[in-house]
């Protein structure tokens, strides 16, 4: 499984987009108080950093 996104929740919960490397399936889990804030906020970023056009 590898982390793709992240979702926020209205109440302001994250949720972590996890997408399966060999049949492509894809899963939603809550975060973990251990979860690495700096590798959330980049995949938070992702969309910003790989945008088709200039920013």
């Amino acid at each position: 499984m590898e982390p793709i996104a992240v979702s926020a929740c209205p109440d302001g919960e994250w949720l972590i987009v996890h997408q399966c490397k060999t049949c492509f399936v894809v899963h939603i889990n809550r975060i973990a108080g251990d979860d690495s804030e700096r590798e959330l906020l980049g995949l938070a970023v992702r969309p910003l950093k790989l945008s088709p056009f200039p920013i």
